[in-house]
């Protein structure tokens, strides 16, 4: 019978009894891997010749990859090839049970599922089953539409399983600290300061300008914590209008005002177990302050039109452009509520306090974007840096990526060209100390000052790169782009 091909590369027993002692004369075929897979990769054991292979067709007609084996000992030989996303196994085997397949599975192999079928199909061995770890029970005979239903369930969980580990590794991969690009030293306090609170639930407040990652922050924090498989969810006060900002973050019951047509969840009780994060708190009216202020103290929320209150457990972050303690001063925030926000307070630095990390990020959003858009040839010459450099960024981190992705889609050429750059950038750099004219002495100076650090820090860590970077707080990068623009070569010792 032709199967469908897939990329399930695990070993498919004939569809025959094999009994322990023949394992070694079975015949073997290879599923071809360039065909792309249609269904799930399964397991069938099952003892009954006849019952097999009718399973088995059932399952490659709806485009599943299947292996078979007549017992515990064959189904293990298959596993330790390459594992399946769901074994089906009869609960009465020659020698060992399905449910010492179950348990063995279940140790070795566990993120694969078990589904039993038996024709014993007690309220006992149900609960047994179930109790052993296994997805699911199903009663001989078995119809077609049932067991493809199940199945179907069962791959679709895996499918979700996958998706969630995939989200997860690209939340890791791009919100850990260690991802934070950036190694001046104010910068690393920030991250120093978030890594250790993110292991407790104290309320963090992180100010900041805008754009300068203080949503980073909070994304790192809450998957750093104890509460990461749970909800982060984002509310920016400032986003939304006033009457209707009390019902995003508390919800309401049906009736409760008017257009209110049925019960609707907050964004508080949507966090429950994780983290909220409130972006831009400093916009919050005071009467809504007062309500905050109940759930940071009590851990308890009244929906509107409701008279009962909700116990609700989440951790609350929150940050701000704006200072606080000056709306404290003028009555437009309340002195309260700053000091519970205020637990562990994180201040994000804007990018022109931490220069030395530009040309890290240039590199980093220029070569992210140039992957994103299929723009690899595209290069951004050194010629350019002191534009970068000397910028003072008011948009800070945002900025800086927006201009590399509008650097990536505008030139025309496989270089960025001066002419790209937006005025105001090429303004950054006045013409007396243009690359391609003398500096004034001033500046003369100052370069020949961070001329002499660079090499004495460099002769100080015996020429390690890395080393000397962290002693002058910048990143390796940076210190590569200066040593190139002052000649520094390992001669100069």
């Amino acid at each position: 019978m032709p199967r469908k091909n897939g990329d399930f590369s695990s070993l498919v027993l004939q569809s025959q009894a094999i009994a322990p002692a023949e394992v070694s004369r079975r015949e073997i075929r290879k599923v071809d891997s360039k065909t792309p897979m249609s269904g799930g990769r399964i397991l069938v054991v099952e003892d009954d010749d006849c019952l097999r292979r009718v399973t088995q067709a059932q399952l490659e007609k709806c485009g599943h990859q299947t292996a078979i084996a007549g017992d515990v000992p064959d189904a293990l030989a298959v596993l330790e090839k390459q594992p399946v996303e769901l074994v089906i196994t009869d609960l009465n085997l020659p020698g060992m049970s399905g449910l010492e397949l179950l348990s063995k599975v279940r140790n070795e192999y566990p993120d694969t599922s078990v589904v039993i079928i038996t024709a014993y199909g007690t309220i006992e061995t149900a609960v047994a089953a179930i109790k052993a770890g296994a997805y699911d029970y199903i009663t001989k005979p078995v119809h077609p539409d049932e067991l493809k239903a199940l199945v179907s369930r069962v791959i679709e969980r895996h499918r979700l399983i996958d998706e969630v580990r995939l989200l997860r590794s690209t939340l890791d991969e791009k919100y850990g600290f260690e991802h934070i690009v950036g190694r001046s030293g104010s910068l690393v306090q920030v991250l120093d300061s978030a890594s250790r609170v993110a292991q407790t639930d104290a309320t963090v407040l992180i100010l900041g300008e805008t754009g300068t990652g203080k949503e980073l922050i909070a994304r790192a924090i809450h998957l750093n914590s104890l509460r990461r498989d749970q909800p982060f969810v984002i509310i920016n006060c400032g986003a939304i209008p006033t009457e209707l900002l009390e019902s995003e973050l508390f919800g309401h019951v049906k009736g409760s005002f008017t257009g209110a047509t049925n019960h609707k969840k907050g964004k508080v009780e949507m966090a429950e177990g994780g983290t909220i994060f409130l972006d831009e708190i400093g916009e919050m009216q005071m009467d809504l302050q007062v309500r905050l202020l109940r759930l940071l103290q009590e851990r308890e929320i009244e929906k509107i039109g409701s008279t009962s209150m909700i116990r609700v457990d989440v951790r609350v972050l929150a940050a701000t452009h704006r200072n606080l303690e000056a709306l404290v001063a003028e009555g437009k925030f309340r002195e309260d509520l700053y000091y519970r926000l205020a637990v562990i307070p994180i201040t994000v630095p804007p990018l022109r306090e931490r220069p030395g990390d530009v040309a890290e990020l240039v590199d980093h959003f220029f070569s992210l974007t140039k992957t994103r858009y299929g723009r690899t040839e595209l290069q951004l010459p050194s010629s350019l840096m002191p534009y970068l450099l000397n910028y003072r960024w008011p948009g800070n981190v945002r900025e800086l990526e927006n201009l590399m992705e509008r650097l990536v889609l505008l030139s025309r050429a496989d270089e960025v060209t001066l002419a790209d750059l937006p005025e105001r950038l090429r303004q950054s750099v006045s013409r007396e100390e243009s690359p391609n004219s003398e500096p004034p002495a001033g500046r003369t100076i100052f370069k020949t000052v961070e001329r002499d650090l660079i090499v004495q820090a460099l002769r100080q860590c015996n020429w390690n790169k890395s080393r000397a970077a962290r002693q002058l707080e910048i990143s390796r990068k940076t210190l590569l782009y200066r040593m190139r623009k002052y000649g520094i070569v390992r001669s100069a010792a």
